[in-house]
């Protein structure tokens, strides 16, 4: 017999499915890891194994986060990078980077998930790119099912040196024939295709600057044989646009196209660059886009066009990035930069649709956070939204705190985003509450957090 969660009297479900519909007095029961009802509270059962009075909380799904550089939180305020763009912040950090051991990438990727449950995250997508000394992309997976995360681990990969007039230096890539391998070898060993899988694998060569065409086709050719998805950087700044022309003499969105890699089952990265006819690419193709708009605005990269996107058809999810160009990692909060973010963007853009302040409204940001990601990650089948069959994956803020006060009151998903960016009261992931109350349930986070600072010491330490 399945254990049974009851979330009962709600003040608010807003539960993000086609009709957007937010319930008020309303419960939802959970049976092991699905959703099996939802509506108002006095047709729903009153008991069950567990029951989680939810008189003072607003219920939304679990938020999805569809990119994000894990290790990074080794790398947060360092100087000398503090006020850099994309490319001489990345020269930087290479080298320190350089020095990663599997222990740093273990602990950094829980307390990356940490602060990522705390925000009402329960899935997430990180892109490791490096790897040096022994570290494997099983480090990253390992932490996340330490932590209860549902995570889409994507095995990232460099292979063009500066000798090869790619921008890292030599000492951080790999052989090609080493990197398809050992992407192989992870697929087969973690990934599951499964409804409500746990772990999934995706094949991530980095970026433009940092890969061969050679190793952009043969990732799109393995990740195809397994059926499993494509994710890299694209068209993130100025920088990123002018290399492409000058190495390939195309857009980014044309180099994309001539390698295989637009459709259904490829996300990019940022693309705050993307052209019309980019967009037009990317909606016809079902490609999709995670957009991070803090790690934008941190590195001076721009300001995606995402309302253009979004009104092309183009699948959008919202990413917090690296954890050293945020540096953060609140998924709620994001939502709320990304709504900001648009209503400046459309008051910089004279030339652009009429929109006004409902460039991006709150249900819009809320969307991308929550069904945009699911769709991104290939998972709008089964998370996104709270609906029966669908994973119990919630996320649950009090509306009696401070941060909510006077906001709550009017409207409580409105607030969510509006006022000051609140810490989840629960987080359930797969029907399993890993954040109680406000506390981590499955890490004890305060040790975890020292053994990290200490080892984000020993790393900056060992590059001077």
């Amino acid at each position: 017999m399945q254990p049974t969660l009851l979330i009962r009297n709600a003040a608010c479900v807003a539960t993000m499915d086609d009709a957007r519909r937010e319930l008020a007095d309303a419960s939802i029961l959970v049976r092991g890891n699905l959703i099996e009802a939802i509506g108002p509270a006095a047709e729903l059962p009153t008991t069950a194994d567990r029951v989680i009075d939810a008189r003072r909380h607003v219920v939304i799904p679990g938020l999805v986060n569809t990119h994000h550089h894990m290790v990074q939180s080794l790398t947060r305020a360092i100087p000398g990078v503090q006020d850099a763009e994309l490319f001489s912040w990345l020269r930087g950090l290479y080298p320190i980077w350089a020095g990663l051991r599997p222990e740093m990438v273990r602990i950094s990727t829980q307390v990356a998930m940490a602060e990522l449950l705390l925000s009402g995250c329960t899935t997430a997508s990180d892109h490791l790119y490096i790897y040096p000394n022994g570290v494997r992309l099983d480090d990253s997976i390992e932490g996340a099912q330490a932590i209860g995360m549902r995570f889409t681990a994507s095995r990232g990969s460099m292979s063009v040196g500066a000798s090869a007039g790619g921008l890292p230096p030599d000492e951080v890539v790999e052989q090609e024939a080493t990197i398809l391998a050992e992407t192989r070898r992870l697929i087969e060993a973690w990934h599951d295709a499964g409804h409500g899988s746990m772990l999934q694998v995706a094949v991530a060569p980095c970026s433009p600057f940092s890969v061969s065409r050679d190793l952009m086709r043969e990732s799109a050719h393995l990740a195809r044989s397994y059926g499993v998805r494509l994710h890299t950087h694209l068209a993130e700044n100025d920088h990123d646009i002018a290399y492409t022309r000058e190495k390939f003499n195309c857009t980014p969105a044309e180099y994309a196209q001539d390698l295989g890699w637009l459709g259904e089952d490829v996300w990019h990265a940022h693309c705050v660059k993307l052209d019309a006819h980019g967009i037009g690419l990317f909606a016809g193709s079902g490609t999709g886009v995670a957009h991070c708009p803090c790690s934008n605005m941190r590195l001076a990269s721009g300001i995606a066009p995402i309302r253009r996107m979004l009104d092309a058809g183009v699948p959008v999810g919202l990413g917090v990035d690296g954890s050293a160009s945020n540096d953060a990692g609140h998924l709620l909060n994001e939502a709320r930069q990304a709504m900001l973010l648009a209503r400046v963007g459309r008051a910089l853009d004279p030339f652009g649709c009429d929109h006004g302040p409902g460039e991006m409204t709150v249900r819009d940001a809320l969307a991308l956070a929550t069904r945009g990601g699911a769709r991104v990650l290939g998972r709008a089948h089964d998370i996104g939204q709270i609906r029966p069959g669908y994973c119990a994956d919630l996320a649950l803020f009090r509306t009696d705190t401070l941060a909510m006060a006077g906001g709550a009151v009017h409207d409580p998903v409105g607030a969510l985003l509006l006022c000051a960016s609140p810490q989840a009261d629960y987080t359930i992931v797969n029907g399993r509450a890993v954040v109680v109350e406000g506390r981590l349930a499955t890490v004890e986070l305060q040790p975890l957090v020292e053994r990290h600072n200490a080892l984000a010491r020993q790393l900056a330490e060992a590059a001077r």
